[in-house]
């Protein structure tokens, strides 16, 4: 599965971006599909979750009500809608695919994109 993320830019705090995950290679819609980012820093960490076969949704606590993670099998594409964002939310974005039932570490998941940055100015 290739993955390729786009989206990222440069906004003000309190506003809003949409990143998307195009795949091919492969249908999606057996993979659970995630978000992680990565701070200059910091460890990359999880930020969501969708699962293919219930749909079933996680998110990082600090992202929680400002992030929205769907998918679209018919497009081969993940999303994820962020608003509220904050100079906190500055990161590399990765999307990430796994066939594992379970996944919500970055070690469980195999594939990868290049990531997309995002920074939010204060």
């Amino acid at each position: 599965v290739q993955l390729v993320e786009s989206g990222g830019g440069l906004v003000q705090a309190g506003g809003s971006l949409r990143l998307s995950c195009a795949a091919s290679g492969r249908t999606i819609s057996r993979y659970i599909m995630g978000w992680f980012r990565q701070a200059p820093g910091k460890e990359r960490e999880f930020v969501a979750t969708i699962g293919w076969s219930d749909g079933s949704i996680y998110y990082a606590e600090s992202v929680t009500g400002r992030f929205t993670i769907s998918r679209d099998n018919a497009k081969n594409t993940v999303y994820l809608q962020m608003n509220s964002l904050k100079p906190e939310d500055t990161a590399i974005y990765y999307c990430a695919a796994t066939g594992r039932a379970f996944a919500r570490s970055r070690d469980e998941f195999a594939y990868w994109g290049q990531g997309t940055q995002v920074t939010v100015s204060s």
